[in-house]
């Protein structure tokens, strides 16, 4: 059972390199026409046409469940559980917490929080295809706890 606990926490952390190739290469490379509605201040709309990413990262988890379970419970099932488990992570992250589509998380006052609001806020300095910086989701340069941490 350890095996298949380390096999979930070990692909919910590998999720991380994940994202940031995934946003860097894909959502601001041949994606950006999904990803482009997401750098734009004001969007009017619920839904994005970047929330099709959701879509695109769900179909593998769901692969993994289906046949995780084939013929008993494998490794398979963990994985996808990993790559769940990061989803609604980022969601949280991502989605509630920095860009506040959801008011869950307004009267956060914890410095590693900060950190992730910051660095996502370079990230959307630039408005752009190119020229953005810090594609990871969990993952937060020091330079930017410096100023949360004195």
């Amino acid at each position: 059972m350890i095996v298949f606990a380390l096999v979930t926490l070990g692909t919910f952390i590998l999720m991380e390199g994940i994202t940031w190739c995934t946003h860097k290469y894909v959502m601001h490379g041949f994606g950006w026409f999904l990803h482009e509605d997401h750098h734009q201040p004001g969007y009017p709309h619920v839904f994005e046409k970047n929330d099709a990413f959701f879509i695109v990262f769900a179909i593998p988890s769901m692969m993994l469940f289906f046949f995780g379970i084939r013929p008993e419970l494998n490794f398979l099932f963990f994985i996808g559980l990993g790559i769940l488990c990061y989803g609604v992570a980022y969601f949280l992250i991502h989605d509630v917490l920095i860009h506040r589509r959801f008011k869950w998380f307004d009267k956060t006052d914890n410095w590693y929080f900060k950190a992730l609001r910051k660095a996502h806020k370079i990230h959307h300095k630039n408005m752009g295809k190119h020229e953005s910086q810090c594609f990871g989701m969990l993952y937060v340069p020091m330079k930017y706890f410096k100023e949360y941490l004195k």
